[in-house]
C-alpha cells in the first residue's frame, strides 16, 4: 500500500476515525486497533512476510526480558548474542543471500574452478532492514541499561510495526517513541493541521519532484552509452532530487501521519543539500540511520577517539556498512567508501575543517560567497558519488564518470547540457525544481517547509498555497510509482 495511492487515501481516514472514536476506552485498544491496522498494512504487500514481522517481534521483545532479567553480565551477552545473530541471519539471508553466494562463485572461477551454487529466488521483504534495526536498537539499549524492557507486547509491537514508519523509517529508538506507545493521546487540532500540511509538503515532493524527476535520470541511466557528457550530468543531478524528494518525502508523509495519531516521530531529514561539508551532509541526511549506525557502531569502536588511524577505521567501517545496509551490490559498497574518503580532511584536519551545527546562512536570505561554494562542491561530491550508487556495475559507473569527464575536459559539457535540455528536458521541470529549491531555502529553518505557514501567512493566501499544491498534485502527477527505499 503506498502512501501515494488511492487505497491508502481510503485507509488512513478510516483508521483515523476509529482511532479518535475509541479514545475515551483508553490508549491499550487504540494500540490494540493501530497494531491491527498497521499489519493489514503490511499485509497489503505480502501477506506471507507477516509471520516473518511477527517473529522478529517476538524475539526481540522475549530477549529483551531476558537480558533485563540475567543474573550475569555473561548471561546478558549471551542473550544478546542470541537475538543479533538471529535478526542479522535472517536479514542476511533475504537481502544478501544471492550477493554472497554469487561473488564466492566468481571468486573461485577466477581462481580456475567451477562451482556449482544454487540460486535461490528470494523475495526481499518490505521494510526488513527498517524493523530489523528497530528491534534491534530496542535490546542494544535495555543491555547497555539505557531503557528497560516492557512486559506489553502489544505495545512492543506497535513499537515494531506502526505503520507509518514500518516500510521506510524513520528509524526509531524506544526510548523515544515506546513512551509515547504507552501514554494518553487526546487530540490536538493544531497537531492535526500540522500533520495534515506536513503530508501535503510530502507528496508535493514524491509526486511532483521526484516522480517527475525520475522519468529523465531514468531516460539517461537505463541508456547511458547513448548520451553525452552533459546529457549524463544532468541525468545525475536529476536522480540527486528524485532520491531526496522520494524520500524525504516519504518520512514528511510518515511524521505528518503519525501526528494525526498523536505521536512524535524523529526527524529524518533536514535539508541536506544545504550543508556545507560531508560531515554536516550526513547529519541532515536519512538522519535516523545515521545516528543508529553512531550510537551502536561508530561510537562502540571507538567512534573519534585514539590514533588518527583509528578514527579513519571507524569511518570506513561505518560507511561501508551503511553502503552495503542500502543494497546487495558493490556499487553500494563503493558509494558508501566514497563517502568515507570524502570524510578524510575533517578527520585528519578536525581544526581546519569545520564540523558544521547551525543553519547555513542563519538569520539572512542569501548564503555569503563561501557558503554557496561550499554548498555546490558538497552537492557535486553528492552527485558523483550517487552515480555509482544508481548505476549497475562498477564497469558502468567508471564509463559514466569517464564520460562526463571527457566532455569536461574537450569543453563540450554546457553545449551538450543545453541540447539535451532543450530535446528532452524542457521548462516546467526545470521550474519546479527551482520553485522547490527556493521554497525549502527560505523555510530551512523549520522541521519542514510549510511547518510556520499558518502562523506566518494571512489565511487567504495558506489556503491558496494548499490549494495550488492540491492542484499541482492532479496536474503533474504520473502513475503512482513505489518509493525507492522499500527496497531496502
Amino acid at each position: 500500500m503506498l502512501f501515494n495511492s488511492l487505497e491508502f487515501a481510503f485507509f488512513l481516514p478510516v483508521v483515523f476515525a476509529l482511532y479518535w472514536l475509541i479514545a475515551r476506552r483508553g490508549y491499550a485498544l487504540q494500540n490494540i486497533l493501530l497494531l491491527a491496522a498497521s499489519y493489514y498494512f503490511y499485509g497489503s504487500w505480502d501477506v506471507r512476510f507477516l509471520a516473518l514481522l511477527a517473529f522478529s517481534t517476538g524475539l526481540d521483545f522475549f530477549t529483551g526480558l531476558q537480558i533485563h532479567h540475567a543474573s550475569s553480565a555473561k548471561k546478558k551477552k549471551l542473550w544478546l548474542t542470541i537475538s543479533v545473530l538471529i535478526n542479522v541471519g535472517f536479514l542476511g539471508f533475504f537481502k544478501y543471500y544471492n550477493f554472497f553466494i554469487e561473488s564466492f562463485a566468481q571468486l573461485l572461477v577466477s581462481l580456475g574452478f567451477q562451482p556449482s551454487f544454487t540460486m535461490l529466488n528470494i523475495v526481499l521483504p518490505v521494510g526488513i532492514s527498517f524493523y530489523t534495526f528497530h528491534g534491534l536498537s530496542y535490546v542494544f539499549d535495555i543491555y547497555r541499561g539505557k531503557i528497560t524492557p516492557t512486559r506489553k507486547l502489544i505495545d512492543y509491537s506497535l513499537f515494531v510495526s506502526f505503520f507509518p514508519l514500518l516500510v521506510a523509517g524513520p528509524i526509531e529508538r524506544a526510548m523515544h517513541l515506546l513512551p509515547q506507545v504507552q501514554a494518553v493521546r487526546s487530540f490536538d487540532a493544531a497537531k492535526f493541521a500540522d500533520g495534515l500540511r506536513q503530508i501535503l509538503w510530502g507528496l508535493f515532493k514524491k509526486v511532483i519532484i521526484a516522480d517527475n524527476c525520475a522519468q529523465y535520470s531514468s531516460m539517461v541511466f537505463n541508456h547511458q552509452e547513448q548520451h553525452s557528457g552533459g546529457a549524463l550530468l544532468v541525468g545525475a543531478l536529476f536522480f540527486m532530487f528524485e532520491v531526496y524528494g522520494d524520500f524525504s518525502g516519504y518520512s514528511d508523509i510518515a511524521l505528518g501521519t503519525a501526528r494525526l495519531f498523536g505521536f512524535e516521530l524523529l526527524q529524518n531529514f533536514s535539508y541536506p543539500y544545504f550543508s556545507r561539508n560531508i560531515s554536516e551532509f550526513w547529519t541532515r541526511w536519512h538522519i535516523s540511520l545515521s545516528s543508529w549506525f553512531r550510537d551502536y557502531v561508530y561510537i562502540p569502536l571507538g567512534g573519534g577517539r585514539g590514533a588518527k588511524w583509528q578514527k579513519l577505521r571507524n569511518v570506513f567501517i561505518v560507511f561501508l556498512l551503511s553502503g552495503f545496509w542500502h543494497g546487495a551490490s558493490f556499487n553500494r559498497i563503493l558509494w558508501g567508501g566514497l563517502h568515507a574518503v570524502f570524510m578524510i580532511p575533517i578527520v585528519l584536519m578536525p581544526g581546519k575543517q569545520h564540523r558544521y551545527t547551525a543553519i547555513v546562512a542563519q538569520g539572512r536570505l542569501f548564503p555569503s560567497g563561501k557558503e554557496l561554494l561550499q554548498i555546490l562542491s558538497t552537492f557535486l561530491l553528492c552527485t558523483l558519488a550517487l552515480i555509482v550508487f544508481r548505476t549497475t556495475s562498477i564497469g558502468a559507473s567508471i564509463a559514466y564518470l569517464q564520460q562526463i569527464f571527457v566532455s569536461l575536459f574537450n569543453g563540450h559539457i554546457f553545449s551538450e547540457i543545453k541540447v539535451f535540455w532543450q530535446q528532452s528536458v524542457g521548462i516546467t521541470p526545470t521550474l519546479l525544481i527551482l520553485m522547490f529549491i527556493a521554497f525549502e531555502w527560505i523555510n530551512r529553518s523549520k522541521k519542514y517547509a510549510l511547518e510556520n505557514i499558518a502562523s506566518s501567512s494571512p489565511i487567504w493566501l495558506r489556503w491558496l498555497l494548499y490549494f495550488v499544491l492540491i492542484a499541482m498534485l492532479f496536474l503533474f502527477a504520473n502513475s503512482s510509482r513505489q518509493f525507492i527505499y522499500f527496497q531496502f
